[in-house]
């Protein structure tokens, strides 16, 4: 019995519902960004970050009270132990941040430390156009390899499902209001590097599966496809399952610093799984099938 035969759920029949899906999160991502933008830290703005250390476990109630006396009660820190991290949407004068520090001395003491990074608006702005060009020359890269080494068809598929996984991701940040900053951006390029791992790896199949299989129809493609998949279903599940493991563990046990890369990662990985196979392989079926048919002709059947 064949592996194709052994299948209940046809991936190929169900492309549509899937380009469908795909398009309308798609459609949903492009009306956040325009309405809601995103909430770019302090990388891709002019800021000022303050992390200041305490010989004491901080107490967030009391650094709240602390910069509301400063005259900055809108500021949310980020309080965990004895660190405080605090994010200012302006870069800070030397004596208004000596006026914050002042005040943590005064509760927990002189043992206090602060490591203070600024970033003016020309360098927010040259990050962020950093950032565009890093993930687009990334796409190109990829396209390029899969081109060389597949054909343009599988290409076209690589590239279209992982600017859905990185786009996907932007999404999400910016529904849920995350901020975006610069572990933001490694994450996303990391997600790349996996996704087309995913991609290729059932391209691969499918290429090997093609040389041995006598194409007559669209039917006969689909059964190919959807042997591919599931030949190599295993293999995926357990390779995102490994690194998804690792990601969920970074949220949860990690620094508030790595928090939002981590999250990053759980996203991407989960789309990368889902774009490779529901996206990458049927967008090579779609315009692989035109050209089923288009050669010589079997010969009739006789009567």
């Amino acid at each position: 019995m064949s592996v194709i035969s052994k299948i209940q759920f046809d991936i190929m029949k169900r492309r549509k519902l899937f380009f469908t899906l795909s398009t309308v999160l798609t459609i949903l991502g492009i009306v956040s960004l325009l309405t809601l933008g995103l909430n770019r830290g302090v990388d891709f703005k002019a800021g000022t970050t303050l992390d200041i250390t305490s010989q004491q476990t901080m107490d967030r109630a009391a650094v709240n009270e602390i910069l509301s006396k400063a005259g900055y009660e809108d500021v949310n820190p980020t309080v965990g132990g004895k660190t405080a991290s605090i994010r200012f949407d302006k870069v800070l004068a030397q004596e208004e941040t000596e006026k914050i520090v002042s005040g943590f001395k005064a509760v927990y003491g002189e043992g206090i430390s602060k490591e203070e990074n600024t970033v003016d608006v020309q360098l927010a702005n040259e990050l962020a156009l950093k950032a565009i060009y890093a993930v687009l020359i990334a796409s190109v890269g990829i396209s390029l390899y899969v081109s060389i080494r597949f054909e343009w068809r599988f290409a076209i598929g690589a590239i279209v499902s992982t600017l859905y996984d990185a786009f996907l991701v932007i999404t999400l940040f910016s529904l849920f209001r995350l901020e975006v900053n610069l572990p933001f951006v490694a994450a996303v390029l990391t997600i790349v590097g996996y996704s087309i791992n995913d991609t290729i790896v059932i391209f691969d199949r499918i290429r090997e599966n093609q040389r041995f299989s006598k194409l007559r129809n669209e039917h006969d493609l689909a059964d190919l496809v959807n042997k591919s998949i599931w030949q190599t279903m295993t293999r995926s599940i357990n390779t995102v399952l490994t690194v998804l493991i690792g990601a969920v563990c970074l949220w949860i046990f990690g620094s508030e610093g790595i928090r939002h890369f981590s999250l990053a990662m759980i996203f991407g990985l989960l789309s990368g799984a889902y774009s490779s196979i529901f996206i990458a392989s049927p967008i090579w079926f779609v315009l692989k099938k035109k050209t089923i048919g288009t050669g010589r002709k079997p010969a009739a059947a006789k009567d």
